[in-house]
């Protein structure tokens, strides 16, 4: 059976895309929301993202940790932000290679967000079974599309309840 090399979610929230947006396309805030990711640092003294800002990120799952390079490929405010993770290693990327793409798109829709994920497998010359068997090892018996809804979910959900408790926060 081939692979799902793609799994997406969406979610609405109750803020503006530019407000979503400006939360979503800062690496160094994710690690609030994502259940693996634990934050990141950008490269270079810009920290507004663009094309090609570069970014290492540190990763969780259980006792494992990683790190992992990423550069933007799209940021267009309240519209798009997407990058690439193209290297990996424990303390530092180290292991150059095609590895996902994320990307969050922003619709505005009734004076709410329409927010929705991707997470695309960019592992295409890895054999099916050879991926299968890694990603059942790497996740606890999942394929990485099946452990990667999961985690966009849980993702979507606490970007959510943060974002709306924060308005609420500033209504009065």
């Amino acid at each position: 059976m081939p692979r799902t090399m793609s799994v997406a979610e969406s979610i609405m929230i109750d803020a503006s895309p530019a407000r979503v947006y400006a939360q979503l396309s800062d690496p160094t805030a994710m690690g609030r929301w994502s259940p693996e990711n634990r934050g990141a640092t950008v490269r270079g003294e810009r920290r507004d993202a663009y094309v090609g800002m570069v970014f290492e990120g540190r990763n969780k799952r259980g006792a494992a940790r990683w790190t992992t390079r990423c550069t933007v490929t799209a940021a267009d405010p309240g519209e798009r932000f997407a990058f690439r993770v193209h290297a990996i290693g424990l303390r530092r990327p180290l292991l150059p290679g095609p590895i996902a793409t994320w990307e969050y798109r922003f619709e505005a829709v009734d004076g709410a967000t329409r927010v929705t994920e991707t997470w695309t497998d960019d592992r295409r010359r890895w054999p099916d079974f050879l991926a299968g068997a890694f990603d059942r090892v790497a996740t606890g018996g999942k394929t990485f599309a099946q452990f990667q809804v999961g985690n966009i979910r849980t993702t979507l959900k606490r970007l959510k309840a943060a974002l709306e408790a924060e308005a609420r926060g500033t209504e009065g």
